[in-house]
């Protein structure tokens, strides 16, 4: 299966996507299909930099290579896939529906709601199988906790608290490790329109959608370097403190930065509170503290505590081989392709995510709490 490939130069598009997920198949013989048999995969990669995109298919044996999308999707290849930014998503993805393609794509799916909307319907017009990457569900620590949650371990589930972030350098001391766009709202950066599409698919997945949000966006730092050390004003919030209620009365709360310094085991853990046990969940590791082993610790000011509360978790055990998240999800849509049946992390969810990064920016602006309507 011949599958266009669109952004394969940016840092994502690269590593996760091609190297990692398509190469990755490619060089094991492809998907295995429950038959038995296998899908082989073939990237056709397409962008603006030839010279780039000319040195990746060399150094990975790449046939085929456009800087024409228009020609690339001509290509027999059923596939498309599109890592680019935002802001050219809604253009490129209606340009690969309108030739026939499936279309899998990264997040956000859109600028907006209405634009993603927009997509769903000319994707259910065209009749073709739709996703959005969905790689955090995929993470060994999130199937960890989504094994306990499906086990009865927490009894009631009452609150979830995430950590997620970094800090990323200005660029003046030191280059940024993220690309300046990300910093520019005009060019659909941000973090709640980044990271808040991932967190409503995780928290749907894991405890239900989420029923209403209150959020602080901020821009804490407000001027940056790009990457021709030019300083530019950053226009995008860079740090987001987030309050979802979910169903069932449980209270997340999730706060997402790039101006943070990591003082945790993973660069996101989430931690889940129930009235039988408790768990921590990273990408990797997943720990845990049952009812009956939880400690009894005595507030007491004036004397040093002597007790290790890390030490107290056990961590839960792999019990089965866990590969690259964005990998297990390319396997499953073109199998779902493959199979011509819907992928279960369509458009429509990428939508959903979306909403949620609407109903977070009013909070913020407005300093409210913003109900959501029923996920659709």
């Amino acid at each position: 299966m011949r599958i266009v490939m669109n952004g394969v130069t940016g840092r994502m598009g690269y590593r996760q996507h091609l190297v990692r997920s398509i190469l990755a198949i490619r060089d094991d013989g492809g998907v295995l299909r429950p038959d038995g048999t296998r899908l082989q995969v073939e990237p056709v990669i397409v962008g603006r930099n030839r010279e780039k995109l000319t040195e990746i298919a060399r150094k990975h044996d790449i046939e085929t290579v456009h800087t024409d999308l228009d020609a690339a999707l001509e290509d027999d290849a059923p596939v498309y896939f599109d890592s680019l930014v935002t802001s050219e998503r809604k253009k490129t993805i209606l340009s690969a529906i309108a030739a026939g393609k499936h279309v899998f794509t990264e997040k956000p799916i859109a600028e907006s709601v209405a634009e993603g909307e927009e997509l769903v319907a000319a994707a259910e017009a065209a009749g073709i199988v739709n996703g959005v990457v969905h790689d955090k569900i995929y993470l060994p620590g999130l199937i960890k906790l989504k094994r306990l949650i499906d086990s009865g371990f927490f009894g009631r589930i009452l609150s979830v608290r995430g950590e997620f972030g970094y800090w990323v350098f200005e660029g003046d001391l030191l280059p940024a490790q993220r690309p300046s766009w990300n910093y520019r709202a005009e060019d659909g950066g941000g973090i709640v329109l980044d990271m808040y599409c991932h967190w409503n698919y995780v928290l749907e997945h894991l405890f239900g959608g989420v029923e209403a949000v209150m959020t602080k966006a901020v821009t804490h730092i407000p001027q940056r370097w790009d990457e021709k050390g030019e300083p530019y004003e950053a226009t995008a919030d860079d740090a987001a403190y987030g309050i979802f209620e979910l169903p069932g009365g449980v209270i997340a709360q999730i706060n997402s930065s790039w101006a943070v310094r990591v003082d945790r085991k993973e660069l996101v853990e989430f931690q889940v509170d129930g009235t039988h046990g408790s768990a921590v969940a990273g990408l990797f590791g997943c720990r845990i503290q049952p009812r009956v082993r939880t400690p009894m610790p005595v507030w007491n000011p004036d004397v040093p505590t002597d007790q290790d509360f890390r030490a107290q978790w056990e961590q839960v055990p792999d019990n089965q081989e866990f590969g690259n998240g964005f990998r297990a999800q390319w396997e499953q849509y073109l199998l779902d392709v493959d199979a011509g049946r819907p992928h279960p992390y369509d458009f429509a969810s990428g939508v959903r995510g979306l909403r949620l990064v609407d109903a977070a920016l009013r909070s913020s602006r407005e300093g409210v709490r913003v109900e959501l309507e029923a996920s659709k």
